[in-house]
C-alpha cells in the first residue's frame, strides 16, 4: 500500500510495508524541486533516517532495477 501527499513545496509518498511479518518501518519519499529523499525509522534507535538523491541518481537508480551485473554510464539522447 502507499499514499500520495502534495505538501506546499514537495508531493510526499509514502510505502507500507504489508504482508507476512516480519515487516519494515514505512518509506517516506519526497520529492522536491531540486531532489528526493527517502526517510525511515531505524528501529534500533527509534530516529528516522534519510538519505537525499539528486534526480540524476534517481534515473540511475531506476534504470539499475532492470540492468543485470556490471557498471554502466547513462548517456543522453
Amino acid at each position: 500500500m502507499f499514499t500520495v501527499e502534495h505538501d506546499y513545496d514537495a508531493t510526499v509518498v509514502t510505502l507500507v510495508d504489508e504482508g507476512a511479518a516480519p515487516l519494515r518501518e514505512d518509506v517516506i519519499v519526497s520529492a522536491f524541486d531540486d531532489c528526493i529523499t527517502v526517510t525511515q525509522i531505524d528501529t534500533r534507535s527509534d530516529q528516522p533516517v534519510q538519505i537525499t538523491l539528486s534526480f540524476s541518481q534517481l534515473r540511475d537508480l531506476q534504470a539499475a532495477l532492470d540492468l543485470p551485473e556490471g557498471a554502466y554510464r547513462l548517456r543522453k539522447p
